[in-house]
C-alpha cells in the first residue's frame, strides 16, 4: 500500500476520534468542550512538530511532556464521560455513540403534565425542584446524589406524591426524561455561591445543573412564596405562571425533535432582576 494513503487514512481516523470525543463532550457543557479542544489542539501541536525532522526538539519534548499532564488531568475531570465512552463502545451501541435519538428525550404531553403539577404546587406552596433533560443524557456520575431509582410513568399525579411534604423524596429533584420520570430525591450541585444571598438552595441548584450541561432544563417551585422559576443555561426566569411554564417547556421539547444538537435554538430564560 501506498504510504501516502496509510498517512491519509490515519488523519481520517484521528479526525473522527476527535470528532467523537468533541461530540460525546459537547453534551457535558462549554467549559468541558473548550478543555476538550485545547488539548486536541495540543496534540496537533505535537504531531506537527514530529514531523518536522527533529528542527524543534526542545519544543518537541516540552509539548509531547504538556500532552501527557493535560491527558491525565483530563482524565481525571472527565472521568464519567470516559466511562461512559467506554461503555458505549464496549456494548457495541454505536448509534447512541455517534449522535442521540431525540425521540428518546422528547414525550408528548408531558409539558402539560409538569405544567399543571407545578401550578398545584405553587397554589399550595409546596416546594418543587423538577430537572428535565433534554440531551444531556444525564447519568448518576453527574449529581451529588443520584437519589432513588423509579422509572415511573410521568404523571402530574406522580410529581405532586413525590413533592408531597412528608415524602422522604420531595427534598432532592425529580429527573424527567421523556415520558418517564427516571429517579427522584437527586441532589444537584449547586451554581455560584454569591448568589446564595439572592436565591434559595433549590434555585441554586437549578442554576448550577444547567450551567454544567447545555440540553437540560429546571423548574423550581419555591416553598415560601409559591413562586416558579425556569433555569436554562444558568439563567433563571421568574416568576412565570403554569400557562407560561407549559409554553416553554412545550417549545423546548419540541426543539428537540427539530434540531436535537442546536441547544440555541431553545428559548432561553431573561435573567431574574
Amino acid at each position: 500500500m501506498f504510504p501516502w494513503l496509510l498517512q491519509a487514512l490515519d488523519i481520517l481516523l484521528a479526525c473522527l476520534l476527535g470528532f467523537l470525543i468533541l461530540s460525546r463532550t459537547r453534551e457535558r457543557g462549554t467549559r468541558n468542550l473548550e478543555l476538550t479542544k485545547g488539548y486536541l489542539l495540543l496534540v496537533l501541536m505535537g504531531w506537527l512538530l514530529q514531523h518536522q525532522q527533529t528542527r524543534f526538539p526542545l519544543t518537541d519534548r516540552l509539548i509531547q511532556a504538556m500532552v501527557l499532564v493535560c491527558g491525565l488531568a483530563l482524565a481525571f475531570l472527565l472521568q464519567s464521560d470516559l466511562r461512559r465512552l467506554l461503555g458505549l463502545i464496549g456494548t457495541g451501541r454505536w448509534g447512541q455513540l455517534l449522535g442521540r435519538n431525540p425521540q428518546s428525550f422528547y414525550n408528548y404531553g408531558a409539558a402539560h403534565k409538569i405544567g399543571e403539577a407545578a401550578g398545584r404546587m405553587s397554589q399550595s406552596r409546596r416546594g418543587a425542584l423538577i430537572l428535565i433533560d433534554l440531551g444531556s443524557d444525564l447519568q448518576g456520575d453527574d449529581f451529588l446524589n443520584p437519589g432513588i431509582a423509579l422509572d415511573a410513568l410521568l404523571s402530574t399525579e406522580m410529581l405532586l406524591n413525590i413533592f408531597f411534604a412528608n415524602s422522604p423524596l420531595h427534598d432532592g429533584a425529580a429527573l424527567v426524561r421523556g415520558g418517564r420520570i427516571v429517579s427522584a430525591g437527586v441532589i444537584l450541585p449547586l451554581g455560584q455561591q454569591e448568589r446564595i444571598g439572592r436565591y434559595g438552595t433549590r434555585h441554586l441548584a437549578a442554576v448550577g445543573i444547567t450551567e454544567r450541561f447545555e440540553h437540560c432544563i429546571c423548574v423550581v417551585v419555591s416553598e415560601e412564596t409559591g413562586t416558579i422559576s425556569l433555569a436554562h443555561h444558568g439563567h433563571l426566569e421568574r416568576p412565570i405562571t403554569s400557562s407560561r411554564l407549559k409554553e416553554l417547556l412545550d417549545t423546548a421539547m419540541e426543539m428537540v425533535v427539530r434540531d436535537p444538537m442546536d441547544s440555541k435554538s431553545a428559548p432561553r430564560p431573561r435573567k431574574a432582576s
